[in-house]
């Protein structure tokens, strides 16, 4: 998952919803291209996730309203934190502040794990089950990989 080198998907991230589980490989990237980056891309690369995270928590706040998902306020409420936090980094990364994009890059991995397993799990459900009468299996491969 994190280690000092990024962040890498592992099927412990998939939660049965394609849709969301699709977004979320693509936040995993953009993160871990954050984690891993020359300081000289990292300005380029935090666009890349504001205008991600922008969709990624869009598409998400949308499936929550539009289907009265109970526990949205909290859930929504992440994703704007996340967000406003994104933007005030990316101007401190504009103006050099490499250290800071850097830990904020460490935040958001050590973030999003919990965050998928609490409340995107949740949503996912809700959205298979309404979508599909059921909640979702999910299988789950255990590969380790050596480096």
């Amino acid at each position: 998952m994190t280690d000092t080198q990024g962040l890498q998907w592992t099927d412990a991230f998939l939660l049965g919803y394609e849709p969301m589980d699709d977004t979320h490989r693509e936040f995993v990237e953009i993160v871990d291209k954050l984690l891993t980056c020359p300081d000289a891309d990292m300005a380029g690369l935090l666009r890349a996730f504001i205008v991600h995270a922008e969709e990624h928590f869009g598409l998400e706040n949308t499936w929550m309203e539009e289907t009265g998902f109970p526990p949205r306020d909290c859930h929504i409420s992440e994703h704007k934190a996340v967000m406003e936090s994104a933007v005030q980094v990316e101007d401190l990364v504009r103006s050099g502040d490499f250290a800071t994009g850097r830990e904020f890059a460490a935040e958001l991995a050590n973030w999003f794990p919990g965050h998928a397993d609490y409340l995107d799990s949740a949503l996912a459900q809700w959205m298979a089950k309404r979508k599909l009468g059921g909640v979702p299996v999910v299988l789950r491969r255990n590969l380790q990989f050596e480096r």
